[in-house]
């Protein structure tokens, strides 16, 4: 025998050895799929539990979480439940990311898995990772409602306060809206309404994020094409707040979770609700109330009660307005519309997107709307030394847990939101983002709530006339300016820099904000915009000088000089592309109109074939296309003798190119036409039923040149009759 200490030494070694022997079966096992052995082992070895069986730090249960594994995660918690004290320990173990196994439950999005861990450990919801994320705020973070209301029901308002902020200040309702989450964020802002105003370190506010999020709205959004027939055709649900009832209403979620992906394709569950119609409407019409509504008032009740009476003051619910029985006449025109669609074959993924699309414009608005209903009011706050008072919104502070003690982290890592605002937030107000990003949604219903808001500026003092100047947005300047109400004040008002909306009118930044392509077409409405603005107001208007005593048509014409360049060598190259065509055409056509098909009559010298009508199809397009060609040639020549001038391209040169663009496909047109017609005596008698297929074949490559040319002259006939130019929204945030 050996000593005590050489007893306990091989003890250990033992135990080590005992403890490595179940980390290699657990991960062979999950490595392999053989879940059934992981939970047999789970069952025999409560040691198991906590053993970390991957590099990163990963327990068998975090591998099962990451796998979607539902069962086997509910089979694994109903073992560990028998040894509670264990059981929460394990739960309680971190990867090298410092994530609980209900961190990673909340990042793939499973509720039924969130709360199998939750429930037996109420604890973990609050547990910060290395960022100090909270599996509560991942739940936002990754925008799923159900995991988000399942962690809610556990932790309660209460814990929720501490769970729900992020160390830098970020909130579950931020990145509930920066990642677009728009039904889940309405569920917070009905649960947590005070973070309705809450700030992070950077001093952003949600609707700061949101009226940064342009493609979020209709009026940021270029429908093309069938697309903007289709869109009005399409109807969507506005978001409402789900019912907080206790574990039963979870239980049901949880276990229809993975019962919503039928399967069967979408367009099969629209032609199941028409075919219920006609059982819907027997009911409707015998009860006078469909009970799918009378079911959603009782809800709508029932919730408002547990709001109280501050959520009723900012309009948390909203009683129906009509009766049920329109509300239901309502319904039925949706299932007709989406029965239109499938009856004219558009349930493709494109309606699909579309429709997508259109729910989170509807959705966006409605956030907006609960956002600024109980947004905090403007008030005034004196900056002193003499300064003009500046417009502010107040905020509170915020529960942050990483202050306290539970979370370890030291008290000077709270958050002063107001103190440490980013420089492009510091002086910039939801209002002046909006006007800068288009979003005429957000413009205008400030304006209707706040109409002190149209004084705001920024730090360079631009109000929000001279941003949507500057970021050439067309709707908003058209929407200021219909408000004739301080009308020439704010349109009067001018920069640091002493620069008038005329001046930012004339200025272009590095960005082509116009949807249309090529630099002369670019360059076209960027005049077309400088007109315009120019002509929106009386003459002598806008102030002449800024402070470097340049005036508007001086910095137009330093700020454009590379893009009269480019638009300028763009017209070069395409009107000698057209020319070479047009100038061939022309060729062809004068020794075709002098050409007479089966010769002369040697008697009167009249044409022989003469009573043929393709005769006279082939005389005249001949002749047409000689007319037109050489049209064609004179327009292309003209603009390659241009001077290239920054008032030409307003309609000069758009226009030569578009009769040139015209003419030549006219001449094209009519020279295959003459080719026809008088190629056609030659197969007439052989080859009549096969000349038409012939003909296609043979004039097939002429026409792709046409083809490929409609594009541009498409964009052409846009942009010289439309008066006020068109804003592009490619680039989003």
């Amino acid at each position: 025998m050996g000593s005590p200490k050489e007893i306990m030494n091989a003890a250990l070694y033992d135990q080590d050895q005992e403890m490595d022997s179940l980390r290699s079966k657990l991960f062979r096992s999950a490595m392999r799929g053989e879940w059934g052995q992981v939970v047999e082992i789970y069952t025999t070895n409560p040691k198991a539990y906590a053993a970390q069986i991957t590099k990163s730090g990963d327990t068998a249960l975090h591998l099962a979480v990451r796998d979607g594994q539902e069962d086997t995660v509910a089979e694994l918690v109903e073992v560990m439940s028998g040894h509670l004290k264990e059981a929460r320990e394990a739960l309680n173990v971190v990867n090298d990311n410092k994530n609980t196994a209900l961190h990673v439950a909340a990042a793939v999005r499973n509720a039924r898995m969130c709360y199998c861990l939750a429930n037996l450990d109420p604890d973990l919801v609050g547990v910060c990772n290395e960022d100090m994320e909270t599996p509560f705020f991942w739940a936002a973070v990754f925008g799923e409602k159900d995991v988000f209301l399942c962690l809610h029901s556990i932790c309660g308002h209460e814990l929720g306060r501490k769970y729900y902020r992020k160390a830098d200040g970020d909130t579950i309702l931020h990145v509930a809206i920066k990642g677009e989450y728009f039904d889940l964020a309405y569920q917070i802002i009905f649960l947590y309404e005070e973070l309705v105003n809450s700030r992070n370190e950077e001093g952003i506010t949600p609707l700061h994020l949101l009226a940064n999020k342009p493609s979020a709205f209709q009026s940021c959004t270029y429908l093309g094409g069938y697309n903007k027939f289709i869109y009005p055709c399409i109807f969507v649900d506005e978001l409402k707040v789900d019912q907080m009832i206790d574990q039963p209403w979870v239980d049901t979620i949880l276990s229809n979770k993975n019962n919503k992906h039928a399967a069967y394709p979408e367009n099969y569950e629209t032609c199941l609700n028409i075919l219920w119609l006609p059982k819907k409407f027997v009911k409707f019409v015998s009860t006078g109330k469909w009970q799918w509504w009378h079911r959603d008032l009782e809800l709508e009740g029932d919730t408002e009660s547990q709001q109280g009476k501050k959520s009723k003051k900012k309009g948390a619910i909203r009683r129906r307005s009509l009766p049920s029985n329109y509300y239901t006449c309502f319904d039925i025109l949706k299932f007709a519309s989406k029965a239109m669609l499938v009856i004219l074959g558009l349930g493709s993924m494109e309606i699909k997107k579309l429709e997508k699309k259109k729910e989170k414009h509807t959705w966006s608005v409605q956030i907006m709307d609960e956002l600024l209903q109980r947004a905090v009011m403007y008030e005034y706050e004196c900056t002193g030394g003499g300064k003009s008072p500046q417009l502010v919104t107040s905020f509170e502070e915020l529960p942050n847990p990483h202050t306290t003690e539970t979370h370890g982290a030291d008290s000077k890592t709270s958050i002063n939101a107001k103190e440490n605002k980013s420089k492009d937030f510091k002086d910039e107000s939801v209002i002046l983002i909006a006007a800068k990003n288009g979003i005429t949604e957000m413009v205008e219903k400030i304006l209707d709530i706040y109409p002190v808001a149209i004084h705001d500026m920024n730090s360079e003092k631009k109000n929000i006339v001279l941003l949507a100047v500057e970021n050439r947005q067309p709707h908003v300047y058209e929407l200021l300016w219909k408000r004739e109400v301080m009308r020439a004040s704010i349109f009067r008002k001018v920069d640091d820099n002493w620069n008038s909306a005329l001046h930012l009118a004339a200025m272009l930044g590095d960005s082509k904000p116009w949807r249309i392509p090529g630099a002369a077409l670019q360059m076209q409405w960027e005049f077309k915009w400088y007109q315009y603005v120019k002509n929106s107001m009386p003459h002598q208007f806008f102030a002449p000088r800024n402070k470097n005593n340049e005036t508007p048509k001086d910095i137009f014409s330093i700020t454009h000089q590379e893009l009269v360049r480019s638009g300028g060598e763009w017209l070069t190259h395409t009107s000698e592309s057209c020319s070479v065509v047009a100038a061939l055409i022309a060729t062809v056509a004068f020794a075709t109109s002098a050409t007479v098909p089966g010769g002369v009559n040697q008697e009167n010298g009249e044409p022989t074939l003469e009573s043929h009508p393709a005769f006279n199809i082939f005389a005249i397009s001949s002749l047409v296309a000689l007319c037109f060609s050489v049209t064609a040639v004179v327009m292309f020549l003209s603009i390659l003798t241009s001077r290239y001038q920054e008032k030409d391209f307003e309609s000069d040169l758009p226009t030569k190119l578009l009769v040139g663009l015209s003419s030549l496909f006219v001449s094209i047109a009519a020279i295959l036409v003459s080719f026809c017609a008088g190629h056609f005596f030659v197969l007439r008698d052989e080859l009549k039923v096969a000349a038409l297929p012939v003909y296609a074949v043979t004039c097939l490559p002429v026409t792709l040149f046409a083809i490929a040319q409609f594009p541009l002259y498409f964009d052409l006939l846009w942009a010289t009759f439309k008066k006020v130019p068109q804003r592009s929204y490619i680039v989003l945030s």
